[in-house]
């Protein structure tokens, strides 16, 4: 198996690790953080672009093995029709067989490998997919941890801050009635002081030049 394949079939193997990996049963805590260190870092980002283009390479594999194996199966045919059953143990045989079976290994390593990258792809977005709403159902629930502490303490608050607030609210209304009271006997005294004053007076009528 010449390098590149055999890079493919390291690839291979190492999705079907990946895969593996990803739909073992886990902790949803542990699931959510791994998905969001997936999803979130900058190497992680970089090293999909590079198996995207990867994985164009090997679309382009992929099409030249079913070419071969495509010509193979033409030339196998073509020898058999010439040459008859005599020629079914010759050597021409043995080696037109063995190119047929390498083509053939060479397309099923690729397309394997292509379909792998598919599946792998659709899978990362489910779970993403099904994180999400796992989290937004403890949220609703009132089963997130956040939720439950932010609940808690509005639960532990809410009573001494409503009677503080009465107390206060009582305490500016007797402040407002004294001040109302104060008013208004401050309006009285003045009424009375200017009855007192203008009957002290004299008529202006009555008043002499001196």
């Amino acid at each position: 198996m010449t390098l590149y394949y055999t890079l493919v079939f390291i690839l291979l193997v190492a999705e079907m690790s990946l895969f593996m990996f990803l739909v073992v049963p886990m902790p949803f805590a542990i699931r959510r953080k791994m998905f969001t260190f997936l999803s979130e870092n900058p190497v992680v980002a970089k090293l999909q672009y590079w198996l995207k283009i990867t994985f164009v390479f090997i679309l382009i594999l992929f099409l030249d093995s079913v070419n071969r194996v495509y010509r193979v199966q033409l030339e196998l045919a073509a020898a058999t029709e010439k040459q008859g059953t005599a020629a079914v143990m010759g050597h021409e045989r043995l080696e037109v067989q063995a190119r047929k079976f390498y083509s053939q290994r060479n397309m099923y390593l690729c397309g394997f490998t292509l379909f792998l990258s598919l599946i792998l792809n659709r899978t990362y977005i489910m779970i993403l997919e099904v994180l999400r709403l796992e989290e937004k159902v403890k949220q609703y629930e009132g089963t997130d941890r956040k939720t439950k502490e932010s609940e808690k303490l509005a639960e532990a608050g809410k009573p001494g801050e409503i009677a503080r607030l009465r107390t206060e609210l009582e305490k500016k209304d007797r402040d407002i009635e004294t001040l109302r009271k104060q008013a208004e006997g401050l309006s009285r005294e003045y009424n009375n002081l200017c009855e007192k004053y203008g009957e002290t007076q004299p008529p202006a009528g009555t008043r002499k030049d001196k």
